[in-house]
């Protein structure tokens, strides 16, 4: 049995990725059920998860899996929601419970988001004073970029703040796309944890025993440290702006 709500979202989900490849954004989503937090979509994917209706893909930031379907969406009810456009913000379902006979394994059955099309990023927070990479994650909030963007390794989506590096063509707002690692090859834009205490999104420089962190900007400085002052958390590797 599924809840309306858990039905409106697998309904979704399942026919944004026979529409389009790739599972939908959490933003998507949450207009598409008329809720006014993306924390109501992650009960209801994990609701889905353990109920054997919906699989998250390893390394994939909310890549998922449709793995079985109500039989209200199989196998010809299925065509019917195919044939239909994707459903506006805030649609109106109107079952209010769906009950069993579901349809499991069938052909067709398994909506996997296209990993050629695009890949869904875990995004973190804007750069800010105290806090570590880390504890800027919003597990709520990815960024979806095209695959072809990324070459190997682990990577993630950073929100920048201020004017810092606008000579580097990044502004205030931008979406950064980094690839996690601790080393970087001089003159490479990086993610920088100073002190333990101070995240940076700056130009690395190796001046000797001493490692600078340069700004693209001429009103600011650029900073002097010693080598076990600075930690390297990931390089940039893309950058994602939206224009409203």
């Amino acid at each position: 049995m599924l809840t309306r709500k858990q039905h409106e979202l697998l309904t979704f989900i399942d026919k944004h990725l026979r529409d389009t490849g790739f599972s939908p954004s959490f933003e998507e989503m949450k207009e598409a059920l008329n809720l006014k937090s993306k924390s109501g979509i992650h009960r209801l994917i994990t609701a889905l998860e353990e109920r054997g209706f919906l699989k998250r893909r390893a390394h994939r930031a909310r890549a998922l899996e449709v793995i079985r379907v109500p039989e209200s969406l199989s196998p010809r009810a299925a065509q019917a929601v195919a044939a239909a456009p994707l459903p506006a913000p805030a649609p109106a379902f109107a079952p209010n419970v769906i009950r069993g006979n579901f349809a499991t394994n069938l052909p067709g059955a398994v909506r996997t988001a296209n990993d050629a099309a695009a890949v869904h990023l875990p995004l973190y927070g804007r750069i800010a004073a105290g806090l570590p990479i880390e504890a800027l994650r919003d597990m709520g909030e990815s960024v979806e970029v095209p695959a072809a963007m990324l070459g190997g390794g682990e990577h993630y989506a950073l929100e920048v703040s201020g004017d810092s590096m606008v000579e580097a063509g990044i502004l205030d707002g931008d979406t950064v796309i980094i690839r996690r690692g601790d080393t970087a090859d001089n003159g490479a834009i990086v993610v920088a944890l100073v002190d333990e205490n101070e995240v940076t999104l700056k130009r690395l420089r190796r001046r000797g025993n001493s490692i600078a962190l340069e700004a693209a900007n001429p009103r600011f400085e650029t900073r002097i440290f010693g080598p076990d002052r600075v930690k390297v958390q990931g390089r940039l590797v893309g950058l994602v702006r939206r224009y409203h």
